[in-house]
């Protein structure tokens, strides 16, 4: 049984309750999705099944091979499922996998942002702004590590790209489903900006 589904990212608003509290949700649209392709123990050696996410203008080749008639799609994403039961190549996945309550895990891209320093990448507190510190205030400090190892370690806190890596935030809650929209409200932030690509599959914790 197939419990994930690939969507994009609207934005974030609120969503108020009988009992008079509000909570910050993320809204994002969810499918609909076509099940491309269907992968077995026998076969593959595990079972998952490949979903197809939104129409595309143009395919390679091999692309087009592999869709057949489904139809032209721009993402394509695999999800591992324990049983597959009577899933079949080209059957819908919509926002009807999911029921309010629901626990599910959200992949994304986080947002991009640059290149940073160790005070906005990693916290650091920076060094002192008097005794002469004319220009040290946000650097990161001795990095070496003397005569042995005479190295840096590699995992050094240091500045470098910071954002645009796969994210995978965990245990997020879903709060409201409108199935003629295709949308799913899920309480708290998701990674990535507005429109970024989202796997969402159910919690199995």
């Amino acid at each position: 049984m197939n419990n994930a589904i690939i969507g994009k990212k609207i934005g974030m608003s609120q969503l108020f309750n009988e009992d008079g509290t509000v909570d910050t949700v993320t809204e994002i649209e969810a499918g609909p999705c076509i099940i491309a392709q269907v992968k077995t123990i026998e076969k593959e050696g595990y079972n998952a099944v490949q979903l197809a996410y939104q129409t595309a203008k143009k395919l390679t080749r091999p692309e087009k091979k592999h869709l057949g008639d489904l139809g032209m799609f721009k993402h394509l994403r695999e999800f591992r499922v324990d049983d597959l039961g009577d899933t079949e190549v080209g059957q819908v996945v919509n926002t009807g996998i999911f029921q309010v309550n629901d626990i599910v895990n959200i992949t994304g891209t986080s947002k991009g942002r640059g290149f940073a320093g160790v005070v906005k990448r990693h916290g650091f507190h920076g060094g002192p702004k008097t005794h002469g510190q004319s220009d040290r205030h946000r650097a990161p400090g001795s990095v070496g590590a003397g005569t042995s190892p005479g190295r840096v370690f590699k995992g050094k806190r240091m500045a470098g790209h910071m954002g645009n890596a796969r994210v995978t935030v965990q245990n997020l809650k879903v709060v409201a489903i409108d199935t003629d929209k295709n949308t799913l409200m899920i309480k708290g932030a998701v990674p990535g900006s507005k429109n970024g690509l989202l796997l969402i599959n159910r919690s199995t914790k």
